[in-house]
C-alpha cells in the first residue's frame, strides 16, 4: 500500500490541530497536541479504511504534514 497523505492544520480559534485527508474517506480529527494528534491517527486511519471496505493489508504507512502560521516580531533596538 502507498503511504497516504494526511493534513494537519492548527486553528487559532479552538486551539487544536485539525486533521484531514483525501486518502481516507471521513477522516476528520483533532487533538491539542501534534503528538496526541498521532496517537489517534494511528487508531482512526486503519478503522475508517477498514469501514470503507479498503483491503486490509496490516500495515497503513501515512505521511502527516502539519502546518501553522504565525508571527515572529523583530526586536527593537
Amino acid at each position: 500500500m502507498k503511504s497516504l497523505f494526511i493534513r494537519a492544520e492548527w486553528d487559532d480559534e479552538a486551539e487544536v490541530w485539525v486533521a484531514t485527508s483525501d486518502d481516507v474517506p471521513g477522516l476528520v480529527a483533532e487533538a491539542d497536541t501534534a503528538e496526541a494528534l498521532l496517537a489517534k491517527l494511528r487508531v482512526l486511519i486503519p478503522e475508517l479504511l477498514e469501514a470503507n471496505g479498503y483491503p486490509n493489508d496490516g500495515e497503513v504507512p501515512f505521511e502527516l504534514f502539519s502546518r501553522r502560521f504565525d508571527i515572529a516580531h523583530r526586536q527593537v533596538a
